[in-house]
């Protein structure tokens, strides 16, 4: 059964300029070959990388063939569906399974709210840990450097995500930039809960969306400077979404 996670989310800077807030939210934890079906909401192959005709599952196993994996038996999926007609999902994550259980692959979809989005395929150890080079444009507060540190482990009763950005400091040396977690508890997705936590938080995306956008004002406001993307910024993100489309 499809389960809801009910989370905390803290976003934290600390380069330039020091800033922190939290925010309350749900989250869906799904199986991408037993999707639940609710009124009103959907889990859409167009909501997220590839091509907008296929199912989610076909997206990402064609990315997992693409960058040399094997066919998961279970793919679990975390992240927000359409609900209401609006989606935003700022992170998905995905734990791919074998057939005997065990895990092989941990994924990380990121999206931007220019529209942009772009899978990173992780080399987790057993605790869940994993370091990747940052290639997508998100945050228009930092350029398109250094690497992430993420913490991902299978989601459990309790939900643990981490992710923080490592980029050069003024001396030159890597220093924390941003800390980014979600903490979180378990629920099945019975009709009841899934009302529960449509009422508790309504409009969940767009009020994800808007608090991107509203934080991004107020850090301009006290003058962090803006880091505009480049043609290269964009072409980055266009080129993996373009290489996941043509993949059959």
């Amino acid at each position: 059964m499809s389960s809801l996670y009910e989370v905390v989310v803290e976003h934290r800077r600390s380069q330039v300029l020091t800033d922190a807030f939290t925010h309350r939210m749900h989250l869906w934890l799904v199986d991408l070959d037993d999707l639940p079906s609710f009124p009103g909401i959907a889990f859409r192959g167009a909501d997220h990388l590839g091509r907008p005709d296929r199912s989610i599952r076909e997206n990402l196993d064609a990315f997992l063939t693409a960058s040399g994996r094997a066919r998961p038996a279970r793919v679990l999926m975390l992240a927000h569906p359409r609900t209401l007609g609006a989606v935003f999902n700022p992170i998905t994550l995905y734990w791919a399974y074998a057939s005997s259980g065990a895990l092989t692959d941990v994924v990380a979809e990121v999206h931007n709210t220019y529209g942009g989005r772009h899978h990173y395929l992780l080399d987790v150890d057993a605790a869940g840990r994993a370091r990747v080079d940052k290639d997508f444009y998100v945050s228009p507060f930092f350029p398109v450097d250094g690497e992430y540190r993420m913490r991902v482990p299978e989601p459990g009763e309790t939900l643990a995500v981490t992710v923080v950005l490592r980029r050069p400091g003024s001396d030159g040396e890597p220093e924390t930039a941003f800390v980014a977690t979600m903490r979180g508890r378990r629920r099945p997705a019975t009709r009841r809960n899934v009302l529960r936590a449509m009422l508790r938080h309504p409009w969940v995306t767009q009020r994800v969306s808007l608090a991107i956008r509203r934080r991004g004002i107020a850090l301009w406001w006290r003058g962090l400077p803006v880091v505009p993307r480049t043609p290269a910024d964009v072409d980055r993100g266009l080129g993996q979404l373009e290489h996941a489309t043509s993949t059959s």
